[in-house]
């Protein structure tokens, strides 16, 4: 017996031949397998969900672009739920092209050999993301996140040990510490902000009031 599930019902379940258990049953087997709330989360929704059948976002609203254009020492960028940018303002081009409309972020950072340079925590970075994305690819499969995961999947080592991990964790927030080529280290908080409805994520990265990040992001902002 599993958290008062039968070893037949538990069997068939990793078989496939159970493909509608409760949540009752879901929360139970992650209680077993000490799962944190996330995890179990990511495991119903993957459950639940049902792939033949994506739920259409709404258009991106287009005042998106003149809110974060109004950030003057704010990087900022919006990402479509394949994680290419659509949106980006000057000081995201002028921070790095693999910030600008049309490149993708997640892409970039794993497979692009600059990365890891100018990423002065290129690893802790990567391990933050890849469980981030696991929750999103659990929440809604979005066929250009699946085409993109199965893409750095086969393209990039770092990513595939990442992936088997199976760890899935949606933190939003952090620091990212950054060497630029033209303005020096740069010490930056990020915070990805959903916009409802769209799939898109709203991300933007500012240096704290005072500090030489904020200095060196002025200096970007007038070159």
């Amino acid at each position: 017996m599993l958290a008062g599930i039968s070893t037949d019902y538990y069997v068939r379940l990793e078989q496939g031949r159970e493909d509608n258990p409760s949540d009752q049953v879901l929360e139970a087997i992650g209680r077993a397998l000490q799962l944190d709330e996330q995890a179990v989360a990511y495991m119903r929704n993957l459950t639940h969900r049902d792939d033949a059948r994506v739920d259409s976002f709404q258009q991106l609203h287009p005042a998106i672009q003149v809110l974060i254009d109004s950030w003057p020492l704010t990087i900022g960028h919006v990402v479509d739920p394949g994680l290419t940018v659509v949106a980006a303002n000057k000081l995201a081009t002028a921070f790095s092209p693999h910030y600008s409309v049309g490149a993708n972020t997640l892409r970039a950072l794993f497979v692009e050999p600059d990365m890891r340079h100018f990423h002065r925590n290129w690893k802790p970075l990567t391990a933050w993301a890849v469980p981030l994305i696991r929750a999103l690819y659990g929440q809604h499969p979005d066929p250009a996140l699946l085409s993109l995961v199965a893409e750095l999947h086969d393209t990039s080592p770092r990513f595939r040990q990442l992936w088997a991990r199976h760890d899935v964790r949606q933190v939003a927030a952090g620091v990212m510490l950054v060497n630029h080529p033209r303005v020096g280290p740069l010490d930056l908080n990020y915070q990805q902000m959903m916009l409802p409805s769209t799939g898109h994520w709203l991300v933007a990265y500012w240096a704290d009031a005072g500090s030489a990040s904020e200095a060196a992001l002025r200096r970007l902002v007038s070159h």
